[in-house]
């Protein structure tokens, strides 16, 4: 690699043992999207030359799906935790005559803007052209973060842990965020001098700040707010993190042209995709995997995942589009209605209380209140196939493998089990009859009896 060359070094093998999971802490999902894959897609927006991740033992299982990510990181392994530094070491194996400069960043804080890391690069690149620049927060309670000792302007002279801090520099409001560049090949160089000599004995990454100004270099920091550097290490920062990606999920969305009627009670994905004059009511959540069109309502306490609304439609209340729900244009599916694997074809409507499943709706259908899509046998799932124009009527059963043809009906409690040909139609229920008298007759019977 050469000196114009710039990696991403990620930090993902921590234990995370305060999640008190089996799945790895960097795979717990924020808006849909694990937490390592939402900084996967930051880095890739950055147009790196290289992407290292250091993973740990409980990453195992995963490392193919991670290194299948379009930013094609590549993976190296920390098989013991001495520290931040002595993790950060452990991709020198994947960065061969490595020139140039790094950006660290850690699995566990994904919430970090591609403009802030832009800003950290150009800062490495800018005046005095630092040896590092390191990446700086301003938290209400700094707890055990280390602390940033600076001098003029934005120089920084050292960055000292919290439990090897005296009185004054815990008294320092700028604490380390943990993100860091480090220009011109230094950065090998500068951890293979760095000891364990701390109170954990560890290899810290911040102590080549002090040895890099020993030798005479600049070191510089930026600041970032705090919710962009927050760092999650248990379940309660899960939820905090959560919280700020569903702000800025909702922002985005409306500064698009969707209107939310109560922002604070719709729930988003990473990947939701939401037209121009999209109207969505209280209490909705979009599952990852959704395209919704223009001009689209989506009522209140709808459920989406894995779906596409084209334009015009409503959708709601009360309704659940499930993975492989294909939505036509100027369709209605009303509450209660849950469709899952099925297309439903323009103008169509599905306005109360049916399951369509494995199925196809032609043009301009109407689905009866109380209509099944029967498409499981207890071994196999069929598909129904519902014409153009036709009419089924309420309560009616559609047994897979069916079809009923374009324009035809069926009446209302039918099972049926055959095919109904175009513009048929097809009455599967028993016969009424009607005993008089009976109900006289019941009640005097049981008079009798007490």
């Amino acid at each position: 690699m050469t000196e114009t060359d710039t990696a991403a070094i990620i930090l993902a093998a921590g234990m995370g043992t305060r999640m008190k999971s089996a799945l790895p802490k960097t795979l717990h999902p924020i808006a849909g999207r694990p937490m390592l894959y939402l900084l996967l897609d930051t880095v890739e927006a950055l147009g790196l030359d290289r992407v290292v991740v250091v993973s740990g033992p409980e990453l195992e299982s995963h490392e193919d799906d991670i290194a299948a990510h379009p930013a094609n990181p590549i993976i190296a392994y920390q098989t013991e935790r001495l520290g931040t530094g002595h993790a950060v070491l452990a991709a020198r194996g994947a960065l061969p005559d490595f020139g140039g400069d790094a950006l660290i960043l850690f699995a566990g804080d994904p919430l970090i803007t591609a403009d802030t890391c832009r800003t950290v690069l150009a800062r490495l690149r800018g005046a005095g052209e630092p040896a590092v620049v390191v990446v700086g927060k301003r938290p209400a309670e700094p707890g055990d973060a280390g602390r940033l000792v600076t001098s003029d302007g934005d120089q920084l002279d050292r960055i000292v842990e919290a439990r090897d801090a005296g009185p004054a520099e815990l008294a320092i409001p700028l604490c380390n965020a943990g993100v860091m560049a480090v220009g011109r090949g230094r950065l090998f160089p500068l951890l293979d001098r760095v000891t364990n000599d701390n109170a954990k004995g560890e290899y810290y990454l911040t102590d080549i700040v002090g040895l890099a100004r020993s030798d005479g270099a600049a070191c510089a920091y930026v600041e970032a707010p705090d919710e962009e550097v927050m760092g999650i290490d248990t379940r309660a920062d899960l939820a905090r993190a959560e919280a700020v990606a569903q702000e800025r999920l909702r922002s985005a969305a409306m500064d698009a042209g969707a209107t939310l009627i109560d922002p604070a009670t719709v729930y988003l994905s990473w990947d939701t995709r939401l037209g121009r004059d999209v109207t969505v009511g209280p209490n909705v959540v979009f599952g990852p995997g959704v395209t919704v069109g223009d001009n689209v309502a989506i009522r209140a306490f709808s459920h989406l995942e894995g779906a596409r609304v084209s334009d015009g439609a409503i959708v709601g209340p009360f309704a659940r589009l499930r993975p492989g729900a294909d939505i036509g244009a100027d369709v209605h599916i009303g509450n209660f209605v849950e469709i899952k694997n099925a297309a439903v074809g323009e103008g169509a409507k599905i306005n109360h209380l049916s399951y369509v499943g494995d199925a196809s709706v032609g043009p301009a259908a109407n689905i009866g209140a109380g209509t099944i899509t029967c498409n499981y046998d207890g071994y196999l799932k069929h598909r129904t196939e519902i014409g153009a124009g036709a009419f089924i009527g309420s309560n009616t059963s559609l047994v897979a493998p069916v079809a009923v043809g374009a324009g035809a009906v069926t009446g209302a409690g039918s099972v049926i089990t055959k095919d109904v040909g175009d513009g048929n139609l097809a009455v599967a229920r028993g016969e009424q009859r009607q005993i008089e008298d009976w109900a006289a007759l019941s009640r005097a019977a049981k008079r009798a009896a007490d």
